[in-house]
């Protein structure tokens, strides 16, 4: 049975990464949790008075989102070929 992943890890510099749809799942699911985080951005910027009552109110629900992003990359994503762990022999010695 072949299975087809809904994201794909990209890595960019040394040390980070991220996911991109790739099926129309993944893209749906993409969309979705860009608009609920538009959503609540603007829910959030409705009932300030600055800038950082803005940022104080969306902050928490901008890292449930991401949260919830991040679990649907890990569990429907391809996994990455460089988090391989290493062989035995190349331990590091204490």
């Amino acid at each position: 049975m072949k299975t087809s992943f809904w994201f794909r890890p990209a890595r960019f510099w040394k040390w980070f990464a991220f996911y991109y749809p790739v099926s129309k799942e993944g893209w749906i699911a993409t969309i979705i949790l860009l608009a609920i985080a538009f959503a609540t951005f603007f829910s959030a910027d409705v009932s300030s008075h600055s800038i950082s009552d803005t940022l104080i109110g969306f902050a928490p629900w901008f890292i449930m989102i991401a949260t919830a992003f991040d679990l649907l990359c890990f569990r429907f994503g391809e996994y990455p070929s460089w988090w391989r762990k290493k062989p035995e022999g190349k331990r590091a010695r204490k």
